[in-house]
């Protein structure tokens, strides 16, 4: 049986993606297994919060991950040890 990610999962997931490396959104969208437009709305709104910069790279836009952004998934990831969910 498969259960739905959480919101809250799924923004940790995109932000795991970026922090290992992937940058391009359509390898960010394959590697969190979402479609286009949930994943642009992401993506759009960890911008917003200054989780990840948004950057143009030869006419490409690439993501990277922010202090801030490195700060939610160190924390999330203490949380998750604390609690041991399995």
């Amino acid at each position: 049986m498969s259960l739905k990610r959480s919101r809250l999962e799924i923004y940790l997931d995109v932000l795991k993606a970026i922090q290992k490396g992937t940058s391009k959104p359509t390898r960010i969208m394959y590697r969190t297994n979402l479609s286009w437009k949930p994943l642009m709305m992401i993506l759009n709104s960890l911008v917003d919060q200054d989780l990840i910069v948004r950057n143009e790279k030869s006419g490409h836009v690439v993501y990277k991950i922010a202090e801030k952004g490195k700060s939610v998934l160190e924390y999330f990831s203490m949380a998750m040890e604390a609690i041991e969910i399995r």
